[in-house]
């Protein structure tokens, strides 16, 4: 129920802003940590939408997440300088190390992956972020000693 008053709170915020509806999602995402699926309804009340509208945009825009991310959110460059010194491998390298697909969470609840359009490190890619910390130069090996680490720290 508090989970529904943010939600609440923060479309309220925003449902007179031309173009508001993005806004709002983003400041629930952050404020909770996801959109959560109980929310729809409220959002759409709040900006006099169809919960199939809220729901189609919440479910587009791969960033937005409708159940709690893991402990670590693990990121992994997707952009065309990664993809071009090996992304795609350590991708599946990723997937296997902590045992989720991409957008997915493992069932320890422990790690979500999420692809990154461009973190910014394109002459030093691929590039990973951890929990925002973004990495460089990343290979399998420092993938896992990175992922290990974080992984102790949390």
């Amino acid at each position: 129920m508090k989970n529904l008053g943010i939600a609440t709170s923060i479309a309220a915020a925003h449902k007179d802003m031309p173009g508001g509806l993005l806004p709002a999602l983003h400041g629930i995402q952050d404020a909770l940590g996801h959109v959560p699926p109980d929310a729809v309804p409220v959002i759409a009340e709040q900006f006099n939408l169809s919960r199939a509208e809220v729901h189609g945009v919440v479910s587009y825009y791969h960033h937005f997440r409708s159940a709690p991310a893991g402990r670590l959110l693990v990121q992994v460059c997707r952009a065309e300088a990664c993809k071009a010194m090996g992304a795609d491998a350590l991708l599946a390298h990723a997937e296997q190390r902590l045992g989720c697909g991409v957008h997915g969470t493992s069932a320890d609840g422990r790690y979500s992956l999420e692809p990154v359009f461009c973190l910014g490190l394109c002459a030093s890619s691929p590039a990973i972020a951890v929990n925002d910390e973004v990495h460089a130069r990343i290979t399998p090996a420092l993938f896992d000693d990175i992922v290990e680490e974080a992984r102790q720290d949390s």
